[in-house]
């Protein structure tokens, strides 16, 4: 399929349609100029709030009926009367029942008639006052909706394009989950941008990869961009459950007692194995990029351990081979709204981002930076592109050093050969404390320190040759910043926040769906090193990701990890440091037996995407620069076990 450019799709428009578009949106005493910036000038307590379910076409849960999904609606009341229609803003999600949205959990609630009186979140509460409606569609399986829970495939997908294909006119919906009367969507344009974090966000995303009509724009936040590298990683458990649990954690009741086949294909198609079969086939998204019709604004924390940061790495790479229109913010933080880091500046943008997309408005946000990317706690730079322009991978090798385990790291291959033990008791920050001595369960190789700043944007790789010692070994490749500094605490409970007991107003209110939030600040700690990226595999999927084999003990293998995208300036001053390794506690599983395992370090590389690749590593690591290191080094606390549900 051809490749899209879409820079804009507003500067090509006529003056005449321009003209008209304008008029669509203002009165007639304000139209004499092309808008930049929507206005609250609707009544949000007079706003129509109803519900409809949309039937999807599918029968998962085997009950006779096509499923129907439940969409609760939020929409200026004045637009419909005037002959005006509205675009919409939509977020699909699983957990408006369950679990709860954004840092106060909040859930639907409905009044007496089953209308939808506190919506999560302050999408509504802004945009609806602003010309925009509101729709929070519950995922099959969940909630009020029809239908099983099958986390990312057919059903998830299907059952929130079906709602877009009806904005559209494109599907039928009905004032009931049973019967009802059919109901059209006719005050709306059908122009839609979906938004969500997590697995609303992955939605946003699978929908996008249908290339489904009417559907503008998505900001998927911190958004799965491929089920399997949710679970897995080259073959190793990230996590000791599967997509089966993961459904049974959000279904509704209806669901429960319906659905127990569906969970049965879930749980027969992903192996703990880590095989790649046709289920993840089916639940990645990245292989459907070339259908994204929508631009896309994309949001992620750099320290994400539960949607890692490959998920947007990989989805932004793919987006970009296909000319689609791209935005990115990262942040320091890990699992973290933006609401949460970067308040007010998050509102402004997306409100300008909207506006832009779905209202047509030149406010010129399409001319801005392409990305945000987050410094130091709460210190932002932007850069034109992402990858910055003159971003290029460099080559570094590992060499061995003064004593074994701890080695240097440059441009120059070397000789030799490392050899560590797998502790599944020890994890990146144990790795790390000791990087600078030796240590049986982890192979490290530093520069010098650096003359000069040394920037990392993009997704490396690290390639590892090794002999095992038995028939299954995983090997975990991490990229680490060691130097002191100040960064958000994401291996806190919050990942990077602290939650204050003030509030402050994003919106208008009700007396059942405020506007206002409790505000929060970064929190934050002192550490030595840093931890940029990493990567994991498991050594038997050398060959093939659809199926592991059992390893022959002394012979040499060889396989590439890919490690998750990041964008970190190691100052000067600092080191930049490679660490291979076995187990990462709490972040994979560990094997079924506990390997040595020799590295070849002739045979073994790590290819980072720096700016000014390789002649800017060598500038950076050419002045002979000493500084002393201590002993041990204090980071963050370790990584935590956490329960596989993507908005945890």
């Amino acid at each position: 399929m051809p490749k899209r450019t879409r820079t804009t799709i507003w500067r090509t428009l006529t003056a005449a349609a321009v003209a008209t578009l304008t008029a669509a949106f203002l009165t007639p005493a304000t139209a004499q100029s092309a808008p930049r910036e929507s206005r609250p000038v609707y009544s949000y307590a007079d706003a129509v709030r109803e519900s409809v379910w949309v039937d999807t076409g599918l029968d998962e849960d085997g009950d006779g009926r096509s499923d129907r999904v439940a969409a609760d609606i939020v929409r200026p009341a004045e637009p419909a009367r005037q002959g005006r229609k509205v675009p919409v803003i939509m977020d699909a999600s699983p957990y408006y029942s369950c679990c709860g949205r954004g840092n106060e959990s909040q859930l639907k609630t409905y009044d007496a008639q089953g209308h939808v009186v506190q919506m999560p979140l302050f999408y509504d509460n802004y945009f609806v006052p602003r010309g925009y409606a509101f729709v929070g569609v519950d995922l099959a399986g969940t909630n009020r909706s029809d239908g099983c829970v099958d986390v990312g495939g057919r059903s998830d997908i299907l059952s929130a394009k079906a709602v877009i294909d009806w904005l559209n006119g494109r599907a039928r919906a009905y004032s009931s989950r049973t019967g009802g009367t059919p109901v059209k969507a006719g005050w709306t344009n059908g122009r839609t941008g979906m938004i969500g974090k997590s697995w609303d966000g992955t939605i946003a995303g699978g929908v996008a990869a249908t290339g489904v009509r009417g559907l503008k724009t998505i900001v998927p936040i911190s958004a799965i961009s491929s089920w399997y590298d949710y679970y897995f990683a080259q073959g190793a458990p990230l996590y000791d459950g599967g997509p089966d649990e993961l459904a049974g954690y959000v279904e509704s009741a209806d669901a429960r007692a319906h659905c127990a086949a569906v969970q049965r294909r879930l749980a027969d198609g992903s192996p703990r194995s880590g095989d790649w079969t046709p289920l993840w086939t089916e639940r990645n998204y990245v292989a459907d990029a070339a259908e994204v019709r929508a631009s896309v604004f994309l949001v992620h924390g750099m320290q994400d351990l539960n949607v890692r940061t490959k998920h947007f790495g990989q989805w932004w790479d793919a987006l970009a081979r296909n000319g689609v229109e791209r935005k990115i913010w990262l942040s320091q933080t890990g699992h973290v709204d933006p609401f949460d880091y970067r308040r007010g500046a998050w509102v402004d943008t997306l409100h300008r981002w909207f506006d832009h997309e779905l209202l047509g408005y030149d406010n010129g946000i399409d001319r801005e930076p392409t990305a945000d990317v987050e410094r130091h706690p709460d210190q932002w730079v932007t850069s034109a592109a992402w990858p910055p322009h003159g971003t290029r991978t460099a080559v570094l090798r590992p060499a061995p050093g003064g004593g074994a385990g701890v080695g240097t790291l440059g441009l120059h291959r070397a000789a030799g050969t490392e050899t560590f033990t797998d502790d599944p008791a020890l994890s990146e920050t144990d790795w790390a404390a000791h990087l600078t001595t030796p240590t049986p369960e982890k192979a490290g190789f530093l520069t010098e320190p650096l003359t000069h700043d040394l920037r990392l944007a993009g997704s490396a790789e690290v390639t590892v040759t090794a002999i095992p010692t038995t028939t299954s070994a995983h090997l975990s490749a991490v990229l680490v910043d060691v130097g002191a500094d100040t960064v958000r605490d994401y291996a806190d409970s919050a990942e990077g926040i602290a939650t204050l007991p003030w509030r402050n107003c994003w919106g208008e209110s009700t007396a059942g769906d405020s506007a206002c939030f409790k505000e929060t600040r970064a929190k934050t700690a002192a550490v030595d090193y840093t931890v940029v990226s990493r990567g994991w595999a498991d050594l038997g999927h050398h060959a093939s990701a659809a199926e592991g084999v059992p390893l022959t003990p002394g012979r040499s293998y060889t396989m590439t990890l890919h490690l998750a995208a990041t964008d970190h300036v190691v100052p000067q001053g600092h080191r930049l440091a490679l660490i291979v390794a076995g187990t990462d506690k709490d972040l994979i599983d560990p094997p079924s037996t506990r390997p040595t395992l020799t590295v070849d370090l002739s045979r073994t590389a790590a290819k980072v995407p720096l700016v000014g690749g390789a002649a800017a590593f060598d500038r950076a690591t050419s002045g002979g620069a000493v500084a002393a290191v201590p002993t041990v080094l204090e980071g963050v606390r370790a990584p935590r076990a956490v329960r596989h549900v993507p908005a945890a």
